[in-house]
């Protein structure tokens, strides 16, 4: 095999390899929050267009307590089939990210997609979402209590 074939083939498993491990690297990320950085620049950068709504909150609150809390628990720390929406990940995300979440779902999670929902509705949702208090981080520091 001449030099310049050697250098040919190469190139082409390097290049390869590169390509397996991005892909492979990109599926990788199986955090149940995960799909929130899918949101289209777009959709994401949508504001919610409630921001200002005095009853906003109350009515999303009675949205989630009627469609939501079954699978993500009453006080939305997380249940049986959905994650945690205090958690910094949802709460750090911004209102178009999470209205477009509610509008697609994530079906292969047990996510439904809401768009049938009014989008109004929707963003009630999102509203409330926001809302929340975020969960506590663990502190790190802390000191452990001693075991008796």
């Amino acid at each position: 095999m001449t030099l310049h074939a050697r250098a040919v083939v190469l190139l082409l498993t390097v290049g390869v390899a590169t390509a397996q491990t991005t892909t492979t690297s990109a599926s990788k990320d199986n955090s149940v929050y995960a799909e929130l950085a899918k949101a289209p620049t777009k959709a994401a950068a949508r504001r919610n267009p409630l921001d200002t709504d005095p009853d906003a909150v109350a009515a999303g609150g009675k949205l989630f307590a009627l469609h939501c809390a079954e699978c993500h628990g009453d006080m939305a720390l997380g249940g049986k089939k959905g994650p945690s929406l205090r958690a910094a990940e949802v709460q750090q995300s911004t209102p178009g990210a999470l209205f477009w979440l509610l509008s697609n779902g994530v079906v292969r999670r047990g996510m439904p997609v809401w768009s049938k929902l009014p989008e109004p509705q929707r963003w009630q949702l999102v509203s409330f979402i926001k809302s929340l208090t975020p969960a506590a981080q663990p502190n790190a520091n802390a000191e452990k209590a001693p075991h008796p």
